[in-house]
């Protein structure tokens, strides 16, 4: 590419090649001679950070709209729910998880697969809260033991959850 060659306009010369008409500049000047800008107090509006509680509230909310599988549910629109035949006595039942489809589901199977996940998550933070220095024995003991059942119970969930959606899963 050959070099680019350098221009030297002052800007009275700039201000010339805007335009040639002679009715531009007077429409540029004539108005704004005797117009003048009101005088107004705007305030600027104030927009506070939100809590740190509401920020962690919108994060769990969105972390559980993602786990439950929304948009596939928004997308795909499954039912809610499905139903099966029992085949001794013909009478119809429902059923929450959708067996041997893994990329497929109902509503509620997605909805209480992400409800086990956010669980298991609140106890990991509970956990976390247990080893704060500045709390009470009694409450870091409560917390601790409410984080710890809380993962036990969402790991046992999720687990028999993945078993009944794959019947022959093992660990």
């Amino acid at each position: 590419m050959p070099p680019k060659a350098e221009t030297t306009l002052s800007s009275a010369s700039v201000d010339q090649m805007d335009s040639m008409d002679p009715l531009f500049y007077i429409l540029r000047i004539f108005p704004y001679s005797f117009l003048r800008a009101p005088r107004m107090r705007l305030k600027l509006p104030s927009i506070s950070l939100p809590s740190a509680m509401t920020v962690y509230a919108l994060i769990l909310l969105t972390y559980f709209m993602v786990v439950s599988g929304f948009v596939y549910d928004v997308i795909v629109e499954p039912p809610g729910i499905g139903s099966t035949q029992d085949r001794a006595t013909g009478a119809v039942r429902p059923v929450v998880f959708l067996p041997g489809r893994v990329n497929g589901q109902y509503i509620i199977e997605g909805l209480s697969s992400g409800f086990m996940f956010v669980l298991g998550g609140i106890g990991i933070v509970l956990m976390d809260l247990a080893l704060d220095r500045n709390r009470a024995k009694s409450v870091k003991v409560s917390f601790a033991s409410a984080g710890i059942s809380s993962v036990v119970i969402a790991y046992v969930m999720s687990m028999l959850f993945i078993r009944i959606k794959i019947p022959g899963y093992l660990y």
